[in-house]
């Protein structure tokens, strides 16, 4: 799975996904949605394939991440809603699903980020195991 083409941008709610570039920014398009729109170059743009998450050995890329909480929950989204979930809830399936992550520098804030996407990206069929990936000719 690629998320360098999937982006957080601040102040927008969910994910996008990177359309084209152009000149003064790019074209996205939200993947809840599927409305396209131009965000610029001053628009604070972060893509996932960039985001790490701690682990008490290193740090783990989110396309890791987010393939061990699908393996772990046979391709499911989660039983819980990430914005209205308790914080014990999201860390217990997170330590199920990767337990050696750090317990100390990984925040409640982000877990709840880290599962809001996953389910988006389940949902947008973008969590597909590599080698389920349609191969382009």
């Amino acid at each position: 799975m690629d998320l360098s083409n999937i982006l957080v941008i601040s102040g927008k709610p969910d994910l996008s996904e990177l359309v084209s570039q152009t000149k003064g920014g790019a074209i996205v398009k939200n993947l809840v949605t599927d409305q396209k729109y131009p965000v610029f170059k001053n628009d604070r743009i972060s893509s996932l394939g960039e985001i790490r998450l701690f682990t008490e050995t290193d740090e783990k890329p989110l396309d890791e991440v987010f393939a061990a909480i699908r393996d772990h929950l046979n391709s499911q989204p989660t039983a819980f809603d990430p914005k209205k979930a308790e914080s014990k809830e999201m860390f217990a399936l997170l330590e199920k699903a990767l337990p050696d992550y750090d317990r100390d520098r990984v925040h409640a804030s982000d877990v709840k980020k880290l599962f809001a996407w996953y389910n988006i990206l389940l949902a947008a069929g973008k969590l597909v195991p590599e080698a389920e990936e349609p191969k382009a000719e």
